[in-house]
């Protein structure tokens, strides 16, 4: 969980060694897309409906963590990790 946590939280190192590449590359010694940086390109654009999508994207990237966050407590809660009888 906290290493899930300073990934998420990690995201001006990505924005300067991502190297950004708008499509998805499945090569793992090629650029790719992240989903920071689109928000960082998008938010830094002169463009009034990019700014709307990187608020989009902020909004989508928030919705993940908290819902991952949560799905984890409740799995936590329940017992079912951790091998719990």
């Amino acid at each position: 969980m906290l290493a899930f946590a300073r990934v998420a939280g990690e995201t001006a190192p990505l924005l300067f060694t991502a190297f950004g590449n708008q499509y998805w590359n499945w090569r793992l010694d090629q650029p790719t897309a992240a989903l920071p940086l689109q928000i960082f390109t998008y938010a830094i654009s002169p463009y009034d409906d990019w700014h709307r999508q990187a608020w989009a994207g902020a909004l989508v990237l928030i919705i993940l963590i908290v819902s991952s966050v949560a799905a984890m407590r409740y799995v936590v809660r329940r017992g079912s990790l951790g091998g719990t009888a």
